[in-house]
């Protein structure tokens, strides 16, 4: 195996499972201990992995670090427009949704707010407002009580104490990060306790995560990937996570930011 073929391998290790140790990847890839430390000082260097002692993870925020709205809106505007519009096609009129909070399902909130007699429920104050704006008198919106995160996101005692009392027909969940081994992930304890609550207030789990989501590990899981009815992601998601998805979720979806989504997006 040449050395970029080994260190494509070690990239997609990383970011399947969010980290990898220099011991396994020795006894896999049958090379020195020398040789995959090199490997990882060159991908370290690329910014593709952090090195840790004993072997490396996926690079980015630790998994406590929290993005706030501003943030996280401007990132990957034209995959999460193809995403939420993709996810609007699941929500029927006269139906209950509940959408976390997020700049995904902010974006997916921009199209649902032409859809008839629809009751949210959301602990997103940033998606609670493009509703307000919206001001449709047959949609009713349940913004459950809590305190704020960097996200936007109500959380906490009060905000799971309203969940817990509701049944939704769907759960449009946003996410920090996806992995086979961890879940759907968050770095807020808080915010995943919250998003738990939903789970299991919902009869449909859909996930909304574009490709970046893909091997980034927060802090505390909201649900297994086996929970997941659909996951809608988009063309930018490795073959390799496309594959593990596929055997864990319901049904996983992949779509094209289409030009127009990338000319929405840019404006």
């Amino acid at each position: 195996m040449l050395a970029q073929q080994r260190q494509q391998a070690i990239l997609e290790r990383v970011r399947r499972t969010g980290g990898v140790r220099v011991a396994e990847l020795v006894r896999d890839l049958g090379v020195s201990d020398m040789t995959i430390r090199r490997d990882l000082e060159v991908l370290a260097e690329r910014g593709l992995v952090e090195k840790v002692h004993g072997g490396a993870t996926a690079a980015g925020s630790g998994s406590t670090e929290e993005p706030g709205f501003a943030a996280k809106s401007v990132r990957q505007q034209a995959e999460k427009e193809a995403i939420a519009r993709r996810a609007a096609q699941l929500v029927r009129p006269g139906s209950s949704v509940a959408l976390s909070a997020g700049t995904t399902t902010w974006t997916l909130a921009h199209h649902l707010v032409d859809v008839a007699e629809l009751t949210v429920i959301t602990n997103s104050v940033q998606v609670a407002d493009v509703f307000h704006r919206g001001g449709r008198p047959d949609q009713t919106v349940v913004l459950v009580g809590g305190v704020r995160t960097p996200s936007d996101a109500l959380v906490g005692p009060v905000a799971v104490a309203a969940v817990r009392s509701l049944n939704v027909d769907t759960l449009m969940l946003g996410v920090h990060g996806m992995s086979t081994r961890a879940g759907f992930t968050t770095p807020n304890l808080l915010e995943a306790e919250t998003n738990r609550e939903f789970v299991a207030a919902a009869q449909q789990l859909v996930v909304l995560a574009d490709h970046t989501k893909w091997g980034t590990i927060g802090i505390s899981t909201i649900a297994a990937l086996e929970e997941a009815h659909v996951v809608i992601s988009d063309a930018g998601l490795p073959e390799e996570a496309r594959a593990e998805l596929a055997e864990h979720v319901g049904d996983l979806v992949v779509v094209a930011p289409s030009a127009d989504a990338a000319l929405e997006a840019a404006q």
